[in-house]
């Protein structure tokens, strides 16, 4: 690979990988990973300085994964000796072309990809960009085979140019971001193995993971000195039966599903208010009930969860608000159930039953309590009944279900109830105070390419669409994750979330990311002057910077 890009502007190269990344296919949870962390490593042992130093690019097989997945890493070592270290990442996964329809042959092919939008009219932003000839189409193109492209520019540029690093470079390209983060968890163990075997000292790692505009007309450049976090608030609800014919007479775990998804999903009332920052609203991402084939009975359950942003809250404080909700619509479906009853018996002159509409609300961590209170061992069902459906093919978060499921299965009463709990992937949040020095360095040097470039950049707190960044340190504290892992069924089975790691590590979290439109759509595309062009030489600057003092 080098011989292709030695002779090559940093802009060139920077494209010209980005165009042979995005040819190969490397979905999430395919055996296109493997391949990619395989290529990604002859690229880099094909730059000089890793022709001498080859042990200086590896791979390590992410432990417990499936399909034997791959981190990559590469060691640029300093000559003065130093500590300092300053890391890079980016993820190689992407999400699959289903969304491409008739065009998924074409949609790894870029200049397939520009032909096409330079004529598709019903766009009139896509086509202008297709025809300006200055946006890179294709899978990947924007999340994130071109971030990988700068850094492995930036990483040919310092393997050839030592002299101006006073520090060490380490660079991460890892898989699995689209989903569990398997590769970033995993990777911190090296980070832990390295900074004991070389006495490295992490000063900060610099993600590129994509940006974008805000809104019509946004020509901002958002950096960012920390992430948003994600938590997966799910909700179990286990109602009363009945036989269509007495449906009335049934607690309908799909009206209570409904009712909490219309409370929840996109309500701005739950979202935090930090001044500045672009925060975003809770979002469903599944609603079921568990019928399995048609009948003539009501749904005896339903579950559904829910994408949450994080900021500042803790997990226990967003479980405390929405148990709050919970009990509020239970408590008013019973009440409209209870009236739809009766209303029924009068229209049909039937003597009303007494029955109960009561509908227990609570989170997971209370309801082992209450279990084991009952001396039923909730512990050893948790374990037993993770083992036996490990063995399938299921999701993770569908396992979760399935041990709250035997848990519910313990109560001798079986009473109608939801369990509020938490399931994967579990992000925290983390950021930097504007008085930090890695803030104020950073901030400098934005200020010093402005003056470059006609660029406007603005330096912001949270990355908003979800990073492995998330990973690099942990803020919170010992009751917080306590609480979480009391209401995560077995979270160290699920999710091995590296504690120790992080706050051991606590590695400062900067995105300055390429810059696109619509990642994870068909019309997904990358700005080529400002990614390839400024892009490179910003991440630089600002590398060394970082590592000056």
């Amino acid at each position: 690979m080098f011989s292709n890009l030695q002779f090559l502007e940093t802009a060139q190269q920077a494209e010209y990988l980005t165009r042979e990344l995005i040819k190969l296919k490397s979905y999430n949870g395919t055996d296109g990973e493997n391949e990619k962390a395989q290529y990604l490593l002859d690229v880099i042992h094909s730059f000089p300085y890793f022709q001498q130093h080859r042990k200086q690019a590896w791979t390590k097989t992410i432990e417990h994964d499936e399909l034997q997945r791959k981190n990559v890493f590469a060691f640029v070592k300093a000559a003065n000796g130093t500590e300092k270290t300053i890391i890079y990442h980016a993820h190689f996964d992407t999400v699959g072309t289903e969304d491409f329809g008739a065009l998924q042959p074409i949609s790894h092919d870029t200049d397939a990809l520009q032909t096409y939008f330079a004529g598709y009219s019903a766009d009139k932003d896509v086509q202008q960009d297709a025809l300006s000839g200055e946006w890179l189409f294709g899978r990947g193109s924007l999340d994130m085979q071109s971030g990988i492209a700068v850094h492995l520019v930036n990483l040919l540029y310092f393997s050839r140019h030592p002299e101006e690093l006073s520090g060490n470079l380490l660079v991460l390209f890892n898989p699995d971001e689209e989903s569990q983060h398997a590769g970033i968890r995993s990777a911190l163990t090296e980070f832990k193995r390295l900074k004991e075997e070389y006495s490295l000292e992490f000063t900060a790692a610099i993600n590129d993971d994509f940006i974008t505009p805000l809104y019509g007309g946004d020509e901002n450049k958002y950096i960012y000195t920390g992430v948003a976090g994600k938590l997966l608030p799910c909700f179990y609800i286990f109602g009363r039966e009945a036989h269509v014919g007495d449906s009335v007479s049934a607690i309908d775990p799909t009206i209570i599903a409904s009712a909490l998804n219309l409370e929840i999903a996109q309500n701005l009332g739950l979202v935090e208010n930090i001044e500045g920052e672009l925060v975003l609203p809770p979002s469903c991402l599944f609603l079921r009930d568990d019928k399995k084939s048609y009948d003539v009975q009501t749904a005896i359950s339903s579950k559904l969860y829910f994408n949450y942003f994080v900021y500042e809250k803790s997990p226990k404080q967003v479980m405390n608000d929405l148990l709050g909700i919970t009990k509020q619509i239970c408590t008013e479906q019973a009440e409209r159930q209870k009236n739809t009853y009766l209303q029924f018996c009068n229209v049909n002159a039937l003597p009303a039953k007494q029955l109960d509409w009561t509908m227990e609300v609570t989170s997971l961590e209370d309801y082992i309590h209450y279990l084991n209170e009952l001396n039923l061992h909730p512990d050893v069902t948790i374990q037993e009944t993770y083992k036996k459906f490990n063995r399938d093919d299921h999701d993770d978060r569908m396992l979760a279900f399935h041990i709250v499921e035997a848990l519910q299965n313990l109560d001798p009463e079986k009473k109608p109830r939801v369990i509020v709990f938490y399931a994967p992937p579990f992000l925290p949040s983390n950021h930097m105070e504007e008085d930090n020095r890695i803030y104020s360095k950073v901030q400098a040097e934005l200020e010093k390419e402005a003056l470059l470039v006609n660029e406007q950049f603005q330096l912001k707190k949270y990355f908003p669409y979800l990073s492995d960044g998330s990973f690099m340190t942990f803020n919170g504290s010992e009751a917080e994750m306590l609480s979480l892992k009391n209401n995560f069924p077995a979270m160290d089975q699920l999710f091995p979330l590296p504690l120790e790691a992080m706050k051991e590590l606590n590695i400062p979290a900067i995105n300055i990311g390429v810059y696109g439109k619509n990642g994870h759509n068909w019309t997904e595309r990358v700005y080529k002057p400002y990614s390839f062009g400024v892009l490179p030489r910003l991440i630089r600057n600002v590398t060394k910077s970082l590592l000056a003092d």
